[in-house]
């Protein structure tokens, strides 16, 4: 199991995670880490901020949270974002991290967009 607590920090009653955006990939999954932040593909364009919606909604879905939860406190014109996910303990962020990581970065690939519950 590889180490995530990196990529997030607590705020309050959620966390801050830190991510990097690829727009125009040809699905939209997480798939793996990028120097500091993990990677996320996103099928959009950076139009309108569709590819920002779309990073929320994988967020979202890959932390079994609703979208409405989810915030860019940083970064919204960059690929290197910050998003607020409140409320949520760390150690399910911990969790769900390292298991989609590990899964992006299994020798066939990632297979699914989220955490298993």
């Amino acid at each position: 199991m590889s180490s995530v607590s990196d990529l997030y920090s607590t705020d309050g009653d959620g966390v801050v995670l830190r991510v990097h955006v690829q727009p125009r990939a040809g699905r939209s999954a997480v798939v793996g880490r990028h120097r500091d932040p993990h990677l996320q593909r996103v099928a959009v364009a950076p139009l309108d901020d569709r590819a920002n919606e779309a990073t929320i909604e994988l967020v979202a879905e890959m932390l079994d949270v609703p979208k409405q939860q989810v915030s860019i406190v940083a970064g919204e014109r960059s690929r290197v974002k910050r998003l607020r996910v409140t409320p949520i303990e760390a150690e399910d962020v911990e969790s769900r991290l390292r298991v989609l990581l590990d899964d992006a970065t299994a020798p066939d690939g990632p297979r699914r967009r989220r955490a298993p519950d």
